[in-house]
């Protein structure tokens, strides 16, 4: 593993205020406060609020937690759901929880119990009359007033607020050490271990960016429990593969989810990776996308998805066998459906063991990691029906999460915070138990209905040892996601307005030309920018320059910094052949700029498209789409595997 969970030897550090944990604040406000004698909260704390191809250089649920026993060993016992609205008690209140991501909210959800259960106490100490704040003020300990003799009630009062003083210390302790463990759970690896350049997608109009997040299945064998469920002991000192690739896409708005699946045997160019722990280079290369893995790390795969998409990629979220198993058990069952009786399992010894009488089941543990891995026995028993199989699986799992039926029992909910975080390889950028529950909170926000999974629309090559990318629509299909534009064709189609007139001539028009040709795989197009100036220039726009940074951009793009210039801007793009889709409002620029991507590496004619070819809004027919809430989806069984 990459990263140790084990705590070391060295000195205890310091416990981390609320703000930093991201909790509420109150109980620590009033600890301060205590301290420095005021009996109030510190009104200031609660203030605190690439080279140059140019020839130039390189510019969630309420929660509720109950008292620990033992110093914090055991964790807080959660309550509640996993969806609906916030739960407020003693003062804490808990966000809604998110049923997306194989249960990453309520792992997070689970960090903050111990804060309600202090909560609770201070609510309990002022229930007493005379019980307040100044009683536990340091002047207020063993002191009184001259001449006066100290009451019993009075004692009484005071060494109830000082127990209550511990309690709450001890169970904030508690929780503070519980959300450490559950952060030591995680494992961490970096998140792109390519050298290309691809740019995180500009803000919309309303300052708001889409997020990819690429889920990996690692088939290792590195613990005897991953070998005894995946079996091949002969394999236990190989690299793993990863088998299960998806990359899901949540767009701006948060109003829809798009997953791509990549068939595990796809061959695709692989860039040249550095591995981070041992510094081994792996060269550039053509090989099935799921060996990417073994060029240093989930951070090869990551670069890999860039190359072949062009889409940028925010974080990555890996499992293997063992914690697939334990997630499943922790969610208490996953509903599936065949439309026969089904026994992935022949004479030779190949399938999954996996076997189901006709209808719907809900698999857990063994069982369904059986389903995610069946080839033989669904559909052409290849990997593009095991895909389907997945796709039917997650949606289902989404459901039962978001409907919260399987998880109002605490201890439940505990166990799915454990097996999620044990679960996980995550990149640095997830690599805390809030993180996930912030992820989470997106995911949330999305309806199930308006999720679509697709697989990558595929053909088999020469031979049909393998498949690759179908040319046409599987550009499309990484298109609408670089576009953001979702996969179920739903989204609502605006009557465009009048195009604005331009509102600057031509000579005296301040563009900027940008070559984005890098690519880790094909290389750069030196020059591109310089040659575009030029053709601009014999088209009359005499006060084009150059940016000579070189950047990474699959799609050729016209920015504008505000309405005033998008007028000038499409009069730009029909000037050189782009679509008006090329033209986008940038908060980040100041002028118009051009940067030319990898869509366009030659000439000074834009490509155009096939003739009668329309503008997609939708994944293609080859894409196989599957939408979120379909709960009549059974996957079909090959007949030479029934039974």
């Amino acid at each position: 593993m990459r990263q140790s969970s084990v705590r070391g030897d060295g000195p205890r550090r310091r416990r981390p205020n609320a703000r930093e944990l991201g909790w509420d604040d109150s109980l620590y406000e009033e600890k301060e406060a205590a301290a420095d004698g005021t009996g109030r909260p510190d009104e200031a704390a609660r203030k605190a609020p690439a080279p140059s191809a140019d020839g130039g250089a390189p510019g969630a649920p309420g929660v509720v937690g109950t008292p620990v026993a033992g110093g914090g060993t055991t964790p807080p016992v959660i309550s509640g759901g996993v969806s609906g609205p916030p739960v407020i008690t003693g003062g804490v209140a808990g966000p809604p929880a998110a049923g997306g991501a194989a249960g990453t909210a309520p792992a997070a959800a689970t960090a903050t119990s111990a804060h309600a259960t202090a909560a609770q106490a201070t609510a309990s100490a002022s229930d007493s009359p005379g019980d307040s704040p100044a009683d536990t003020a340091p002047e207020a300990k063993g002191t009184r007033r001259a001449g006066k003799p100290r009451s019993k009630t009075r004692r009484v009062l005071r060494w109830s607020a000082i127990t209550l003083a511990v309690l709450i210390v001890g169970t904030a302790g508690a929780g503070y050490w519980y959300y450490e463990h559950l952060n030591g759970n995680l494992r961490k690896d970096a998140l792109d271990l390519g050298s290309g350049g691809l740019q995180k997608p500009e803000p919309n109009a309303f300052g708001q960016t889409p997020l990819n997040i690429l889920l990996l299945g690692s088939d290792g064998r590195n613990s005897e429990k991953n070998i005894e469920l995946g079996g091949a002991r002969q394999d236990a000192d190989r690299k793993p593969l990863a088998d299960v690739q998806m990359l899901l896409h949540v767009s701006a708005d948060r109003s829809n989810m798009s997953v791509i699946s990549i068939p595990r045997d796809t061959r695709v160019p692989i860039p040249e990776c550095k591995d981070p722990d041992d510094g081994k280079v792996y060269p550039q290369s053509t090989a099935a996308i799921n060996t990417s893995l073994q060029h240093g790390g989930p951070g090869c795969t990551v670069a890999t998805w860039k190359e072949l998409t062009g889409i940028y990629i925010d974080h990555f979220m890996m499992v293997d066998f063992a914690g697939v198993v334990d997630m499943a058990d922790a969610i208490g069952g996953v509903p599936v459906c065949v439309d026969k009786n089904v026994y992935s399992h022949d004479k030779k010894g190949h399938g999954s063991g996996l076997k189901l009488t006709a209808g719907t089941h809900s698999v857990k543990g063994v069982q369904a990691l059986q389903w995610l891995r069946t080839r033989y026995g669904f559909e052409d028993n290849t990997d593009i029906g095991r895909a389907k199989a997945q796709h039917m699986y997650m949606n289902s799992m989404v459901r039962e999460l978001k409907a919260g039926t399987k998880l109002t029992d605490p201890m439940k909910l505990r166990d799915l915070a454990e097996a999620a975080t044990k679960a996980l390889t995550v990149d640095e950028g997830l690599g805390s138990v809030k993180k996930l529950y912030d992820l989470g909170g997106d995911l949330q926000r999305v309806p199930t209905e308006r999720i679509t999974m697709v697989t990558m629309p595929w053909q088999y090559a020469a031979g049909g040892e393998y498949v690759v990318p179908k040319p046409g629509d599987a550009e499309q299909t990484f298109s609408l996601v670089r576009n953001d534009t979702a996969l179920d064709g739903r989204d609502k189609k605006k009557k465009p307005a009048p195009d604005p007139k331009p509102s600057t001539a031509k000579d005296k028009l301040d563009v900027i030309v940008q070559n984005g040709t890098n690519s880790t795989v094909q290389g750069p197009v030196s020059g591109r920018a310089n040659v575009l100036q030029n053709h601009l220039a014999s088209l009359g726009y005499s006060s084009a320059a150059t940016d000579s940074r070189l950047t990474t951009q699959a799609d050729t793009t016209i920015t504008y910094p505000g309405k005033e210039q998008r007028g000038d801007a499409l009069a730009l793009a029909k000037a050189l052949g782009l679509p008006k889709e090329a033209v986008k409002e940038s908060r980040s620029t100041t002028r118009l700029r051009l940067v030319i991507g990898n869509d366009w590496r030659k000439g000074t004619s834009y490509p155009k498209p096939p003739a009668g070819e329309k503008e997609a809004d939708k994944a293609p027919e080859s894409a196989d789409a599957l939408n979120g809430e379909d709960k009549k989806a059974c996957m079909k069984v090959n007949p030479a595997y029934t039974f």
